[in-house]
Formats: C-alpha cells, sequence, structure tokens
C-alpha cells in the first residue's frame, strides 16, 4: 500500500472513531497518540515521547522543588532528653521499650530505668557486681605478687599489642590515646577469622560486641528477647564480661589488658562462662 493510501485509510478511522487517541499537552508536540501516557503528577495527557516528567517540565514536580519541604520519613527522634540525633529506623530498647539513638541504645549509655530488673539483667548485674568487688578489693589490700597465669598473660599482651596496632581496624574518630586493641575469637561455626580489632576505652562491653558484630557482618540479636545473645568472653578464664559494665573498669581491675584475645560467642540469656576454652584457637 502506497503513502497515499495509508494517509487516506488513517483520515478515514479517525472520521469512524472521533474518540480514538489524544494528543500530546506539550506546547510543541500536540501529536494525536493512540496510546497516550497520563502523568500521574500534573494529570495531563503526553506521547511516549514526553511522558517523563523532566521532559515534559511536569508542574506538580516543580511545586514540590520549590516548597523545599522533605515530605518523606521525618525520622525518630532520640529518647535521651539532650540529644538531638535521630535515625530513620526506631531502635527499641527491650527494657524500658523507648527508642534511642545508636549511641544511646544500651540501657548502660541512656542509663535505662529498668536495668536490673528481669532474670537476665540479674545474671549480668551480679557478675558486674563480681567485677567491682574484685575493683575494690584491689584498692584496700595491700599489693600482692600475682599468679603465675595473670603475669604471663599481661607480658604476652604486651607484646602482641605491638603487632596489633600496625593491622588493628576501629572506628577512625577513637582518639590515639582512648584505644583498647583486642584479638576478636569469632564464635564457634561463623566461618569467619579472627580479627584485630580497636576500641575506645570508655564504651560499654555491649557496644564492643555491636561494633564488632558490625565490621565482622554477624547476626546480632542482643535486643530479641528469646534469641541467643553474642557475648564477650575472657580466654584466660572464660568468664562473661557483663555487656552494662565498660572497658575502663575491666583495665583498671586487670581483668583485661590492651592486646588481649577475646572470644565472641552465641549463648543464652544465663551463660555466664565458656567450659571449654580448647574450642577457641588465639592463633
Amino acid at each position: 500500500m502506497s503513502g497515499a493510501g495509508l494517509k487516506r485509510n488513517l483520515k478515514r478511522i479517525m472520521a469512524e472513531l472521533p474518540n480514538l487517541g489524544k494528543h500530546c499537552n506539550f506546547a510543541s508536540c500536540k501529536q494525536l497518540d493512540f496510546l497516550p501516557f497520563t502523568c500521574d503528577g500534573c494529570t495531563r495527557t503526553f506521547c511516549s515521547e514526553h511522558r517523563v516528567k523532566d521532559i515534559h517540565g511536569c508542574t506538580a514536580e516543580n511545586v514540590v522543588a520549590a516548597s523545599g519541604e522533605y515530605k518523606g520519613e521525618k525520622g525518630y527522634s532520640c529518647s535521651v532528653a539532650d540529644c538531638k540525633n535521630r535515625e530513620l529506623t526506631p531502635i527499641w530498647c527491650m527494657k524500658c521499650q523507648l527508642s534511642f539513638c545508636l549511641s544511646h541504645r544500651h540501657a548502660q549509655d541512656h542509663q535505662c530505668s529498668k536495668l536490673g530488673t528481669n532474670k537476665t539483667d540479674t545474671n549480668i548485674s551480679k557478675t558486674a557486681e563480681h567485677v567491682n568487688k574484685i575493683l575494690e578489693t584491689k584498692k584496700a589490700a595491700p599489693k600482692k605478687s600475682k599468679p603465675l597465669n595473670a603475669k604471663a598473660s599481661k607480658t604476652a599482651a604486651r607484646v602482641a599489642l605491638m603487632k596489633m596496632k600496625m593491622t588493628a581496624v576501629g572506628d577512625g574518630s577513637c582518639p590515639e590515646e582512648e584505644r583498647l586493641y583486642l584479638k576478636v575469637l569469632p564464635p564457634q561455626g561463623s566461618n569467619t577469622q579472627s580479627q584485630t580489632m580497636f576500641f575506645s576505652k570508655v564504651w560499654s562491653v555491649g557496644r564492643v560486641i555491636d561494633n564488632i558484630s558490625d565490621r565482622l557482618k554477624l547476626t546480632n540479636n542482643n535486643n530479641v528477647e528469646n534469641a541467643k545473645k553474642l557475648r564477650l568472653f575472657s580466654t584466660l578464664t572464660g568468664d562473661l564480661y557483663p555487656t552494662d559494665c565498660d572497658v575502663g573498669s575491666l583495665l583498671q581491675g586487670e581483668l583485661l589488658y590492651s592486646g588481649s584475645s577475646v572470644i565472641l560467642e552465641y549463648v543464652d540469656n544465663d551463660c555466664t562462662c565458656i567450659s571449654d576454652l580448647t574450642l577457641y584457637s588465639a592463633s
């Protein structure tokens, strides 16, 4: 069929079906389109060439841009009175049921009013109380020669510390004088290699655990009530480092040294000690 024949047929179809198709509303186009597109912003009709909002200069898009008002999620404020931080998703404290920012998500960091009221907290608090008793004893009692294993551990930590400082990873904003260097032995079955890392001495043990799990990409369900919890343990005694205890107290009581190795493991809520330390290797 010739071009003239196609035009005649097109005119005949348009005459028979006058409501078929719509003209493009773009000023310099106006062509009839049998499959028009309706803009979900300005609700005008356009052809396939001008259907994109940026191309046809959508008036609805221009109004939003001119107002400068953000219409999306406003975020969640931290429940700590003087904190101005906001998070896109709520971070709930399982104890007091309030939402906090990343810096205050641990019970100790926001001085949780419910701290120590449930069974799990009671177990951890007993360990923290034990740590405090050791610190008080060290202050009151005269200095005595330390057991050989503790002395050897302290010496080994000093030697290891020099190597750790060359390879350790951590939060670069942490001042050099505040850094605690540890070799972290990952949970059994995690297929994750041990990692030398550094943390701030003013952090709580819970915050240290969160930092480790983020860097090693480990599942952390410490805020889930009935899930296995990530906990930190001593490689020397297998004892739990309580999450609500600050790292500085452990260093002061010589229960932990910069350059030490620690065990990160998934355990039940009431676990306070790892009995079989042979499962973990500091190498």
